[in-house]
C-alpha cells in the first residue's frame, strides 16, 4: 500500500505540473514572437505593483474596501498564477504572470507565527557557498558567493532553500510556456530571503542548471542586512546596471537589523591592522605600552560580542530551530557577524507629513514598517 500511494503521490504531483503548465501556455499565447518587457532601473509603477500583490499574500481583505482596515489596491497588470502552501518557517510565496512575458516571484515576509520570528532570530552567519542538511531527504546546496569569506544568514538561508526547491519548477514551467522575465520581490523578511534567491539562481545560471537567457530583476522592500560586505559586494555586481533595489523607510528599523559586530578579521587582506604588532614594537617604550593597551581595548570587546552572537543567535537558537524542523542539522558558523545593507537603496524619506500620519510609537514597532507606509512614501516618491 505504501508503494501503492507513492507512485499516486509522483503521479498527482505530475499531473499538477501539466495543468500549470497548460495554463500558463493558454495564458500565454501571444508569446512566439516575445519582446523584452523588463528594463534596467528602478521602475515605480513596477514597485508599486509588487506591494499590491505582496500584501494578498497575508490578508485578502486588505484589498477589501469594506473592511475597516488599511486597503491596498488590486494588482492591475499582473493576476495570480499560483500561491505556494506555507514550508520551511512559515515561508510562502505566489507566482504572477502579466499574460506576455513577465512572471513575479513575490516572497512573504514575516507574520505573527513564532516559527516566522524564529527564521530571524536565528542570525548566525554561515558561508555563502556550502550546503544545509534539513531533512533526511533533502539537503541544500548552494553557491551564492565566490569570496570565501562571503557570509550570509542561516535563518533566512533555511528559508531561501525551502522556497527555492519549489519555485523551480514553476520557473520551468514558465519558461517553457515562453516566460523568460522574472520579477522577484519580498518585504520584510521576504526582503532578505530575495537577496539569497537572486544569487541563487544566479548561481544555477552559471552552472548551466538554469537556462542564461532567463532574466531577473528583483526588488527588496523593507530588506534586513542578509549577509555581510563580501556577500553584498558580489550580489550587488550580479545585479549592477539597474537590476536590483532595496527600498527603505528611513524611520523603519527593519533595515538597521540583525545586530552588526565588526571584528579585525573582517577586513580585506590589505589592511593596515593586518601587521599592527609590527608597528607597535617599533614605537617607544611608553607610546607602545599605551598602544598596546588601546589595541587590546579595542579589539577584545568585538571578539567577545562576536562570540555571544555565535553563541546565542547560533548555537541555542538552533535548538529551537530543531523542534519546527528535527532531522535538520546546524552547519559550522562563522567567526563574523559583519552584517551590512546589501544593494542599491532607494531611499523614502519620512518628512513631516509622514510623521503627522504615522507618529512615533512606543508600543508599535511596526508603526512605519508595514505595507502602508512604505506606499505611502513610494506615492510621493520622484524618481
Amino acid at each position: 500500500m505504501k508503494y501503492i500511494s507513492t507512485n499516486f503521490q509522483s503521479f498527482a504531483a505530475r499531473l499538477t505540473g501539466l495543468l500549470f503548465l497548460i495554463a500558463l501556455l493558454l495564458d500565454t499565447g501571444s508569446l512566439k514572437a516575445q519582446k523584452t518587457k523588463l528594463k534596467p532601473g528602478f521602475d515605480k509603477a513596477e514597485y508599486l505593483e509588487l506591494m499590491y500583490m505582496h500584501v494578498l499574500l497575508y490578508d485578502s481583505s486588505m484589498t477589501d474596501s469594506t473592511k475597516p482596515k488599511f486597503v491596498a489596491p488590486m494588482p492591475t497588470h499582473f493576476k495570480s498564477a499560483y500561491k505556494s502552501p506555507v514550508m520551511g518557517l512559515n515561508n510562502r510565496w505566489g507566482l504572477w504572470t502579466n499574460g506576455e512575458s513577465v512572471a513575479a516571484i513575490n516572497v512573504r515576509g514575516t507574520t505573527k507565527d513564532p516559527v516566522g520570528w524564529l527564521e530571524n532570530f536565528y542570525a548566525a552567519m554561515v558561508p555563502a557557498k556550502g550546503e544545509l542538511k534539513l531533512s533526511n531527504s533533502f539537503t541544500f546546496k548552494y553557491d551564492l558567493a565566490n569570496h570565501p569569506k562571503a557570509g550570509v544568514h542561516i535563518g533566512w538561508l533555511i528559508g531561501t532553500a525551502y522556497l527555492a526547491r519549489d519555485i523551480l519548477p514553476k520557473i520551468d514551467s514558465c519558461y517553457k510556456a515562453g516566460i523568460k522575465e522574472f520579477l522577484i520581490m519580498g518585504h520584510s523578511q521576504g526582503g532578505g530571503i530575495v537577496f539569497l534567491l537572486t544569487s541563487y539562481l544566479h548561481s544555477l545560471q552559471k552552472q548551466n542548471l538554469l537556462p542564461k537567457d532567463i532574466r531577473l530583476k528583483t526588488y527588496a522592500s523593507a530588506g534586513p542586512k542578509a549577509g555581510n560586505t563580501y556577500y553584498a559586494y558580489e550580489y550587488e555586481h550580479s545585479t549592477d546596471g539597474g537590476w536590483g533595489y532595496n527600498v527603505v523607510n528611513s524611520a523603519d528599523w527593519v533595515p538597521e537589523v540583525p545586530f552588526t559586530v565588526q571584528t579585525l578579521d573582517d577586513f580585506n587582506e590589505t589592511n593596515p591592522f593586518k601587521n599592527i604588532d609590527k608597528v607597535i614594537s617599533k614605537q617607544k617604550l611608553l607610546a607602545r605600552v599605551a598602544l598596546k593597551h588601546a589595541y587590546k581595548k579595542m579589539k577584545n570587546p568585538s571578539v567577545k560580542a562576536q562570540n555571544n552572537y555565535e553563541k546565542y543567535l547560533g548555537g541555542y537558537a538552533s535548538k529551537a530551530v530543531m523542534k519546527a524542523l528535527p532531522e535538520f542539522q546546524a552547519p559550522t558558523y562563522m567567526k563574523s557577524s559583519n552584517f551590512v545593507r546589501i544593494g542599491p537603496t532607494v531611499m523614502l524619506f519620512a518628512d513631516d507629513e509622514y510623521f503627522k500620519l504615522f507618529p512615533e510609537k512606543d508600543k508599535n514597532p511596526f508603526a512605519h514598517h508595514l505595507p502602508q507606509q512604505y506606499l505611502f512614501l513610494m506615492n510621493k516618491y520622484q524618481h
